[in-house]
């Protein structure tokens, strides 16, 4: 149950592409379920977004139209794209099928084979379908929900649809299902803080958890295999989630700066602790720019970068805005740009068109201490690029409570949370020793 995050490239505005999405769409309205189905998993193949024979065939046989709610067209249905299918009283996305691409991601990395046993947390009944078509008849897919009318409208999905031998049950994630337990593969299709005991308990000791996993404000979707004690990543992906509910809920910190203009998101105890009234001050006041000599080429990710941000021992958070209502802020990125903090003045990434070749990247900074903050984002940005730009990215592993090994020499982030502990680790080449 995915939401569709800004892509986390040097395009901040929409573009050619986005357009041709768009007209995409509009023309699969006029053609066949069967059709629009058919082209959506031609373009995956196309993508490199499905890899293997068998998730194509998935992906060829269950009709995603049945799981969306009445009204969604069948251009939206069969569209690369989130259908969201329950929202909050709030009017956010509580429940959703998530973009196709993501989940044949998600299925690659869950290692699934013929014959295995796979655990759903967050049903919508779509994404269990593919599992089960995957896994094929010998195999046995459960999917829970917390929602009971999402569970309710996951089943009455499948059953339409053919799926009759998928066990869904109302149950919090932070519990799993332990009486279909143990699981080759646990897939969890809602943004999480924490690693709960019961999914690794519930996991056969060579299994695979793949589950989007939020630190410090920024997801990973990644598929987590035993090592010893803990547990290490052995993909990790950008993505965005509907986030948990029930007993393993971990909601952010949002502070309004402009209202809900301008909404700064917290991850991390220490800074939420901060009085950081100054800021609504600061951000009406003069603001300086500063440009680092680190570009890159259009579209091209740099994901990286806004997690080597987010390892640093400062006071760190988000900023989400209203490019409408906001746009003098101009971040880097709308939805959740890195920002670093002081009591009183923020600085945050920038990006700008050099030419149609080259984004420059940059710092905005608010405040008596804008001039620090924009200095100390571009020294980190000139780190990131010199030594962990084209790299595999960190080293992650999950750890439960109490085991986590000493400090290293290499620069390291510890998101601790009720029940574990995650190391990103960073080094110029290789896991850590």
């Amino acid at each position: 149950m995915s939401y569709a995050p800004d892509i986390v490239a040097a395009h901040p505005a929409p573009t050619p592409a986005d357009r041709g999405q768009i007209m995409a769409t509009s023309a699969l309205d006029t053609v066949s379920a069967d059709e629009a189905r058919h082209r959506l998993v031609d373009q995956l193949l196309t993508d490199g977004r499905i890899t293997s024979p068998a998730v194509e065939a998935a992906f060829r046989r269950v009709p995603r139209h049945l799981f969306a709610p009445d009204g969604v067209s069948i251009g939206a249905a069969y569209a690369d794209d989130v259908v969201i299918t329950k929202r909050g009283p709030d009017g956010r996305a509580t429940s959703s099928v998530s973009a196709p691409w993501l989940q044949a991601t998600m299925l690659h990395a869950a290692r699934l084979r013929p014959e295995a046993r796979v655990l759903e947390i967050g049903s919508g009944g779509y994404n269990a379908a593919l599992i089960a078509e995957v896994v094929g008849p010998s195999g046995e897919v459960t999917s829970i929900d917390i929602d009971p009318d999402v569970a309710a409208r996951a089943r009455a999905a499948l059953d339409v649809a053919g799926y009759p031998d998928i066990h869904i049950a109302q149950a919090d994630a932070e519990t799993g299902w332990p009486g279909a337990a143990p699981y080759d593969a646990v897939i969890v299709t809602v943004e999480a803080s924490d690693v709960p005991p019961a999914w690794t308990d519930q996991l056969a000791p060579d299994g695979v958890l793949v589950v989007p996993l939020r630190m410090r404000g920024n997801t990973r979707c990644l598929a987590l295999t035993r090592e010893g004690d803990h547990l290490i990543a052995m993909d990790s992906i950008v993505c965005g989630f509907v986030p948990m509910q029930g007993a393993g809920a971990h909601p952010v910190t949002r502070r309004a700066l402009r209202g809900d203009d301008v909404t700064l998101r917290i991850d991390d105890p220490d800074t939420v602790r901060l009085h950081l009234d100054a800021l609504t001050t600061a951000l009406n006041g003069p603001r300086v720019d500063a440009w680092s000599p680190v570009t890159t080429a259009p579209a091209t990710p740099f994901d990286s970068l806004h997690l080597w941000l987010a390892s640093q021992p400062h006071p760190y958070g988000q900023l989400a805005v209203d490019r409408h209502r906001a746009a003098d802020i101009n971040p880097q990125n709308w939805v959740a740009c890195p920002a670093l903090l002081t009591a009183d003045s923020i600085a945050y990434l920038a990006i700008r068109k050099l030419d149609d070749a080259t984004w420059q990247f940059g710092a905005r900074g608010y405040g008596p201490r804008a001039a620090q903050l924009t200095q100390r984002m571009l020294d980190l940005t000139a780190d990131w690029d010199r030594h962990h730009r084209n790299t595999p990215g960190p080293h992650i592993a999950v750890y439960p409570n109490g085991s986590v090994p000493p400090p290293t020499k290499q620069p390291r982030l510890l998101v601790p949370r009720r029940h574990t502990t995650t190391a990103i680790t960073w080094t110029t080449s290789g896991p850590p020793a």
